[in-house]
C-alpha cells in the first residue's frame, strides 16, 4: 500500500531576512554604545538620580495621552473624508492599540491602522493606504512650516526659505494640475480628491498634534537642566522628531541620543564635554524608556479592546471572499444539458 510522503518541515526564513530584522536593534545598540563611550558615567548616573521619577513618569503619561488624542483627532478627520464615517472614540482605541507595533517601528503601527480600517469598513486597501499618504502629507507640511519659522527666528538668510517653501508649493501645484496618470491611480486618488483645500485643512487639523510632539521632544531636556532656547529648538527639534520615526532603530533609541549630542551639547550643564553629554544622554535615555513603557502598557490595554473587532472583520472579509468565489464559479460553470 502506498504511503503518503512525509510532510515537509516549514522552510526556515532566509538568513538575510533575519539579519535585516535584527539590523535596527544592532544599530541602536551601536549608537547607544557610541554615546555612552563619550560621556562621564558618574555624571550620567547623577543626573538620573536627581530627577523626580514620579514627576517625570507623570509627564510621560500626560504626553502620551495628549499625543494620542491630538493625533487621533487629526487623523480621523482625514479618514472620514476619504474612507468611512469613523467615530473618534473607535479610532482613538485603534490608534492607541497601534502603539504596540510602533515600539518596534513607527510605520508598523501605521500599517496596522491601514489594514484594520480596510477590514473593518470593507474598503480597498489601496484606498485606505492613499488616505494614510494624506496623513503623512499633513505631517510633512507641518515640518516644512516649522522649518520656515526656524529660518526666520534664527535670523538665517531668507533665501533659505526657498527650500521648504519650494517643496511645499511644488507639491500643491502638482495637486492642482491633476495629471491624469497620477490622479487615476487608486493609491493616489485620495490625495487628488482632497486637492489643495483638503490638504490645507488636514494641515490645520494636524497642528495640535505637531505642537504636542514638539513640546514632548523639547521639554524633557529641561528636567535635566538642558535649557534649549526656542530658536534652536525650532531649528533642530523637528529633525529629531522626523528621525526617530524613520525605520532606523526601535523607538528612536540611539538615533535620538546621537542627534541630541550633535545639536544641543552647548546648552547642557557641565564644565567639560563628557559632563554635558552625560546630561543629554540622561535626558534622551530616560525619555525613551519612559514613553516606551507607557506606550506598551497603553497598547496592550487597547489592543485587547480592538482584537475582537479585528477578528470579526477578518471573518467577515473571508465570508465575502467566499461568496464572491462561489458566485464567480457558478457564473463560469457551463449550463448542464437536459436530455431529450
Amino acid at each position: 500500500m502506498a504511503t503518503d510522503p512525509p510532510a515537509r518541515a516549514p522552510a526556515a526564513p532566509p538568513a538575510r531576512s533575519r539579519w535585516r530584522a535584527l539590523l535596527p536593534f544592532v544599530l541602536a545598540l551601536a549608537l547607544v554604545g557610541f554615546v555612552l563611550s563619550r560621556l562621564d558615567l558618574r555624571a550620567f548616573l547623577g543626573h538620573l538620580g536627581r530627577v523626580s521619577a514620579p514627576s517625570f513618569v507623570g509627564f510621560s503619561v500626560l504626553f502620551v495621552l495628549a499625543l494620542l488624542s491630538a493625533d487621533a483627532l487629526a487623523t480621523v478627520l482625514v479618514y472620514r473624508r476619504s474612507v468611512a464615517p469613523i467615530r473618534f472614540r473607535d479610532f482613538w482605541v485603534l490608534r492607541g492599540a497601534s502603539y504596540l507595533p510602533s515600539t518596534l517601528n513607527h510605520h508598523l503601527g501605521q500599517a496596522l491602522i491601514t489594514l484594520a480600517l480596510s477590514r473593518l469598513h470593507g474598503v480597498s486597501l489601496a484606498r485606505v493606504a492613499g488616505a494614510t499618504l494624506l496623513v503623512y502629507a499633513s505631517w510633512m507640511g507641518c515640518v516644512l512650516g516649522l522649518l520656515c519659522v526656524a529660518i526666520v527666528v534664527a535670523d538665517k538668510p531668507l533665501v533659505w526659505l526657498a527650500v521648504p517653501l519650494g517643496a511645499g508649493l511644488a507639491y500643491l501645484a502638482l495637486l492642482a494640475a491633476r495629471p491624469a496618470r497620477l490622479s487615476g491611480m487608486k493609491l493616489l486618488a485620495p490625495l487628488f480628491e482632497a486637492g489643495v483645500q483638503g490638504h490645507l485643512l488636514a494641515l490645520l487639523a494636524r497642528l495640535p498634534h505637531f505642537g504636542v510632539l514638539f513640546l514632548g521632544t523639547w521639554l524633557p531636556f529641561w528636567f535635566f537642566g538642558v535649557r534649549i532656547p526656542f530658536s534652536a529648538a525650532a531649528m533642530y527639534v523637528p529633525v529629531v522628531m522626523v528621525a526617530v520615526t524613520l525605520p532606523l532603530t526601535p523607538q528612536g533609541f540611539g538615533t535620538r541620543d546621537v542627534l541630541a549630542a550633535t545639536f544641543f551639547e552647548r546648552f547642557a550643564p557641565g564644565d567639560s564635554g563628557p559632563e554635558r553629554l552625560a546630561a543629554l544622554a540622561a535626558s534622551t535615555t530616560a525619555w525613551g524608556v519612559s514613553i516606551t513603557l507607557v506606550e506598551i502598557v497603553l497598547g496592550l490595554v487597547l489592543l485587547r479592546r480592538i482584537s475582537p473587532l479585528l477578528a470579526a472583520a477578518e471573518e467577515g472579509a473571508a465570508n465575502r471572499e467566499g461568496v464572491r468565489d462561489s458566485v464567480g464559479a457558478a457564473r463560469s460553470k457551463p449550463p448542464t444539458e437536459v436530455a431529450p
